[in-house]
């Protein structure tokens, strides 16, 4: 059975449709709810290297706080990873990360491609 975690917010829609999306695969899920129980920068580098991007592609660049506070600004990848760890609510979501790689449920249906990849 394959076992994946999702990077989780109650609160959003395209989280609770991934959610359900991976409920009906045959895969054992991890709820990590990323606003409660904080990432380590170890997890997030590591989410980033399974992803394959750098720390700005997975921002959410209409969230209000990057619109307030980051917009047109330059920073490092090391600089946004921390920005990240500081403000979780920055992080795209849903993000599902098996063993060896992840993805960012948008559209949700990605979510499945990358169960069923493990098949």
């Amino acid at each position: 059975m394959a076992k994946v975690q999702i990077l989780y917010n109650p609160r959003c829609s395209k989280c609770r449709e991934a959610l359900s999306l991976l409920e009906g695969e045959s895969c054992e899920i991890e709820i990590k709810e990323y606003l409660k129980e904080s990432l380590t920068k170890k997890e997030l580098k590591d989410i980033l290297s399974k992803l394959g991007v750098k720390a700005i592609e997975i921002v959410r660049k209409k969230e209000e706080l990057y619109l307030k506070k980051f917009k047109d600004k330059k920073f490092t990848n090391e600089e946004w990873i921390q920005i990240l760890l500081e403000n979780p609510t920055l992080i795209e979501r849903p993000i599902v990360i098996d063993g060896y790689k992840a993805v960012v449920g948008r559209p949700p249906e990605l979510v499945i491609d990358l169960v069923n990849r493990k098949k």
